[in-house]
């Protein structure tokens, strides 16, 4: 290893930190980005509990709240937090921030791991509330360890972040920014088995969710729900998030670049 190499990791490091530390301090004093990140989700939960506290169940089977608010728990991390990063991406665009940042020597991929810190922190916080109202306020039965609900919530919290970090560039405007969620994650998140399982769709269909994201974030929360220990297809939803995650904070420091260049 050169002496060169070993010298920059601090200062990668500290570049990222003070990223991280810039955007976390930026969003306490936006209360409305907050409240979305933090009592929103809450708000969801409730709605879901009181919708279906008195759904009839067959004997022996867990409760329509236990199925789908267990979801919910890396479903909303995801969704919250794509539609955060990808409009707070925009501001530092439209602010001029960004552009300012790239004229200094800072490495694009330490702009995008400072970011994705950042809001894998928030969303810590976020899970960790949810989880808190949905399993000892609402009852939430989950047959899996608490462990396993964190690392899966986390991991699908990472993709939001990292999707939203990387269609940002492809946006001028915040409002274009949110045309991304009819285009990209309304079409995941009918295919992904959260409405029906996958198996009961046409084949064509089945073949297509294979290759989106968002199927193996849904299907990591129900492998949590449904098994007492991790499960080959847990790991395997896992992997794959991440994966498509870090390729998403690849392409999106290649994608990012001055305006004025």
């Amino acid at each position: 290893m050169s002496t060169t190499h070993a010298a920059a990791r601090p200062q990668h490091a500290r570049i990222t930190a003070a990223t991280a530390h810039r955007i976390l301090r930026q969003l306490a004093h936006d209360h409305r980005s907050i409240a979305l990140i933090m009592v929103v989700p809450v708000v969801l939960l409730t709605l879901l509990y009181f919708m279906f506290e008195d759904s009839p169940v067959p004997s022996g089977q867990p409760g329509v709240f236990d199925n789908v608010g267990a979801v919910m728990l890396g479903y909303f991390p995801f969704f919250i937090l794509f539609l955060i990063t990808s409009i707070t991406m925009l501001r530092e665009r439209t602010s001029g921030t960004l552009e300012r940042l790239l004229t200094t020597p800072i490495a694009k991929l330490d702009l995008l791991a400072g970011y994705a810190i950042a809001f894998a922190l928030l969303a810590l916080v976020q899970v960790s509330v949810m989880v808190a109202v949905a399993i000892w306020v609402f009852g939430l039965d989950v047959a899996g360890p608490l462990g396993l609900v964190y690392l899966v919530a986390l991991a699908d919290a990472l993709l939001g972040v990292a999707l939203g970090l990387f269609v940002s560039a492809f946006a001028r405007t915040e409002f274009q920014a949110v045309q991304f969620v009819p285009a990209l994650i309304v079409p995941q998140t009918l295919l992904c088995g959260l409405f029906i399982p996958r198996t009961q769709m046409a084949g064509w269909l089945d073949a297509i969710s294979d290759y989106l994201p968002v199927t193996y974030a849904v299907q990591g929360m129900q492998e949590v729900a449904r098994h007492s220990s991790a499960t080959a297809s847990l790991w395997n939803s896992v992997i794959v998030v991440v994966v498509v995650s870090v390729l998403c904070l690849g392409l999106g420091a290649l994608t990012l670049r001055r305006r004025s260049a």
